[in-house]
Formats: C-alpha cells, sequence, structure tokens
C-alpha cells in the first residue's frame, strides 16, 4: 500500500465536484462518473487524456505516494496528518485557472501563494518520519527524468524531486498529450467546464489522506483533515 497527503476541497463543494466530474471518477467513493462532452474530441478521446490523473483522484499534491516506514501503521498516519493540520491556519488563493503544464493540463493559482509554499514545504519536512525509503527501481523510474543534481538530492533524501524551490501546485487535468493540435481545445473545455470556480478566491482550509491499496491501482480518499489553525 502507498499513501499520499494531497490538498482536496471537500467532496460537495463546486471545485471537487467540477474536479472529479471532469477525471471521470469520485476517489471518495472510488466510483466512475460522466465526464463532460467536448467539442472535437470523442467520449473515448478524453477517457483516455485523463486517465493517468484519473487513478490519482483529483488533488493537489503536497506529501508525494509513499510506503510507510517500519513499523508505522495507517492509524499513525492519521494522527499524524491530523496533528499537522490542527496546526495549520487556513488561507486564500487569490484564484485559479487552466494553464498547460509542459505537456498536460492542470489547474494552477492566478498569483503565486506563500501560504502554499510553506504548506507543502511542512508537509514534506514534518510527515517524513512516516514515509519508508525509497527503492531502488522508484530511484532508477525518477532519474529517467532527467533530473538537476539538486533535484536528485531533494529525491534521495525526501522521497521526491519537485518539492521546495521545484514546488509548483497544481490540480491535474490531463496526462501527458502528444498532440499539440489537441491541447487548446481542453483547455478551451476546462475554461468552460470550471467557469463557476475560475478567478476566485479557493479557501485552502482541509488536507486528505489518499489510498493507494496496491501498486497501479486507484487512489481513495481515506479521511479529510481540517485545518484547525488560528488565523493571524
Amino acid at each position: 500500500m502507498r499513501y499520499a497527503v494531497y490538498y482536496s476541497a471537500a467532496r460537495t463543494e463546486p471545485l471537487a465536484e467540477l474536479g472529479n466530474t471532469w477525471l471521470g471518477r469520485d476517489p471518495f467513493t472510488n466510483t466512475p462518473l460522466t465526464q463532460p462532452k467536448i467539442d472535437g474530441i470523442s467520449a473515448a478521446e478524453l477517457w483516455q487524456y485523463t486517465e493517468t490523473p484519473r487513478r490519482y483522484g483529483f488533488h493537489g499534491t503536497l506529501k508525494p505516494p509513499f510506503e510507510l516506514a517500519e513499523g508505522v501503521t495507517e492509524d499513525m498516519v492519521c494522527e499524524q496528518v491530523r496533528s499537522f493540520a490542527a496546526r495549520t491556519r487556513p488561507f486564500q488563493l487569490d484564484g485559479i485557472a487552466p494553464n498547460r503544464l509542459g505537456a498536460f493540463l492542470a489547474l494552477t493559482p492566478t498569483a503565486p501563494s506563500e501560504g502554499l509554499n510553506d504548506l507543502a514545504s511542512r508537509a514534506i519536512r514534518e510527515l517524513d518520519t512516516l514515509r519508508a525509503p525509497l527503492s531502488d527501481a522508484d530511484i532508477a523510474r525518477r532519474r529517467q527524468s532527467g533530473l538537476t543534481p539538486e533535484q536528485d538530492a531533494y529525491m534521495l533524501q525526501w522521497g521526491y524531486p519537485y518539492i521546495f524551490e521545484f514546488f509548483r501546485f497544481h490540480l491535474t487535468l490531463t496526462g501527458k498529450i502528444n498532440d499539440k493540435t489537441i491541447m487548446p481545445a481542453l483547455q478551451a473545455a476546462a475554461e468552460h467546464h470550471f467557469a463557476p470556480v475560475l478567478n476566485k478566491p479557493v479557501t485552502i482550509n482541509q488536507i486528505a489522506l489518499y489510498v493507494e491499496e496496491e501498486r497501479g491501482g486507484p487512489f481513495r480518499v481515506a479521511e479529510t483533515f481540517r485545518f484547525e489553525g488560528a488565523s493571524q
């Protein structure tokens, strides 16, 4: 089993409902959902383009997937993540919008957020005792991405290369898309689909523990944890 700590809006919030529908799966119940219709893109094509993020569930990565350290149980994970959330203050993003990140599409903040950067850095550092070291196979797989020396060092120390100064918060909407002619249609469709929540403040007030029962299987939401820290 693997675990991950992600940002996830509450299941009944419009952002979560729209994100889950876009990907075609509800990670809270692990049930399929009907995806939106997109002009010029068939239902089968959209299902294919969203295959990778659908497995992970609609989310923003904070503590990437990890196996448990020796002696650590799921109850211990929940207890530590709950304590982490209790020490964290809610904050707001100015807004989000669909943007291209390399070869895939994602919702990203419309303005830099120190709150997000701090949250992600704290999650990496404060929850690291839960994580088992990467396997040799995982290290080799990561190195196929052409990591910088700094990213490689982060991977070896913290289990993931794209953290701290390399972190960029995003809510993934597609897998890698090699056909660049498709991307404009997908981005336009995302702008239409997510219109009710775009370019409006987004309150970051909870995190979720996602669980992957077996490698390659779907991630499900095991539990959510509201932020309880006092506002300044």
